[in-house]
């Protein structure tokens, strides 16, 4: 397994184009940003290029969620949004080449009942899936947990799984974060072994605090056990919240887990 520096929390001192060769020379295996549109897909490809990394993961762009909202993936009243947005991140991808693509599900919007929106993201999820195997690109989707987000609208291994059971895809995977499980103190090695052989991603930071790892009280060794009892051979990124000390002073995990 092989890991990303998410440089949407790490290397921030710097301009999101100099981050990547920041993330090579602190040693990570590769990057992945949430939401890299502010940067043109070109520049990104370069500065991919120079540093001689892949990009792993982007998120399709997601409205208002950012900002509170519900975003889009499962609002039926944004459906021509979401369809923009679809075509935006195809556009991107053609040029900086992600191996997934997340679609986030959002919050419940005002108004919208509970099997309307999953009705809603299931055909959305599809549509997505659909749209990027044809360019060799895994379409994922995540939980976020409620405590930090109230109102997501897919929080547990469970809710993933169910999720994935109704899209039916053979290009829709789950994005795991160790983060949001443990933040819910859910078992983590549990919802490894729950959603075995669907995962396409996984995300990590440690809890409570959302830092690195050995900040908080995550078991990373039984965590990582778990992914590789599952048969896991993808990406580990690391989506943490640096100290005051920057990114740099916060990696003292890094060598270990790279030996791993």
């Amino acid at each position: 397994m092989k890991i990303a520096a998410n440089l949407s929390l790490l290397f921030t001192e710097l301009p999101l184009a100099e981050r990547v060769l920041a993330a090579r020379t602190a040693g990570f295996d590769g990057v992945e940003i949430q939401f890299p549109y502010e940067l043109p897909a070109i520049r990104l490809k370069e500065s991919l290029e120079r540093a001689g990394l892949p990009l792993v993961l982007i998120n399709l762009p997601a409205g208002d969620f950012q900002q509170g909202g519900p975003g889009l993936a499962a609002v039926p009243q944004c459906q021509e949004v979401f369809d923009a947005a679809l075509q935006e991140a195809l556009t991107y991808a053609l040029m900086a080449r992600p191996a997934c693509v997340n679609v986030l599900p959002g919050r419940l919007a005002e108004g919208v009942e509970r099997e309307e929106a999953l009705t809603t993201l299931e055909r959305n999820l599809w549509k997505a899936a659909e749209a990027f195997e044809m360019l060799g690109i895994r379409v994922l989707c995540e939980a976020i947990n409620p405590l930090d987000v109230p109102g997501f609208l897919i929080n547990s291994a469970e809710d993933l799984a169910a999720l994935l059971e109704r899209v039916d895809h053979p290009n829709c995977l789950a994005q795991l974060d160790f983060y949001h499980m443990a933040r819910q103190e859910l078992d983590i090695p549990a919802c490894i072994e729950q959603l075995a052989g669907r995962i396409g991603h996984v995300q990590f930071a440690d809890c409570p605090g959302r830092g690195e790892p050995g900040s908080g009280e995550v078991d990373f060794a039984a965590a990582l056990q778990a992914l590789q009892a599952s048969g896991y051979q993808g990406w580990l990124g690391a989506e943490y919240r640096p100290g005051e000390q920057g990114t740099q002073a916060s990696l003292g995990w890094l060598p270990a887990w790279r030996a791993r």
